[in-house]
């Protein structure tokens, strides 16, 4: 079931998700570029950001690419999210969820990205890119 016909974008970087201890300091590498996502919670600090910047020897997965859905939403906005990883699911797309208070992110691997925007636009989607 659709809940929303989206306009997504996608961004030109490609970007890691990054798991450091919990109790890691917040460095510069991570709040560098233009999109970056930093949760802490009791177990982990997670990071996502430009791959670029990730040092090495931090621990990480690469290559994800990174949907923005465009423009605002308010909160009484259901099923969003349902509404694009339902398609990426069925399509065997696995995807990294990042909501910020105006809008949501979906990063997916590189490798399918392809598959991604096929499902993505056979649900009614919009793709463009930055």
């Amino acid at each position: 079931m659709l809940y929303h016909s989206l306009n997504l974008v996608l961004l030109p970087e490609t970007f890691a998700v990054c798991k450091l201890n919990a109790d890691t300091a917040i460095l510069g590498w991570m709040t560098e570029g233009a999109v970056f996502s930093i949760t802490r919670t009791p177990d982990e600090l997670s990071i996502v950001c430009e791959e670029s910047l990730v040092p090495e020897g931090v621990t990480c997965e690469r290559s994800w690419r990174c949907l923005r859905v465009a423009g605002t939403m308010s909160f009484s906005m259901v099923g969003v999210l349902a509404s694009l990883v339902q398609p990426l699911a069925t399509a065997g797309v696995s995807a990294f969820a990042v909501s910020t208070f105006d809008t949501d992110y979906i990063l997916v691997k590189e490798t399918d990205l392809e598959k991604a925007r096929q499902a993505l636009r056979e649900a009614q989607h919009v793709l463009s890119q930055r």
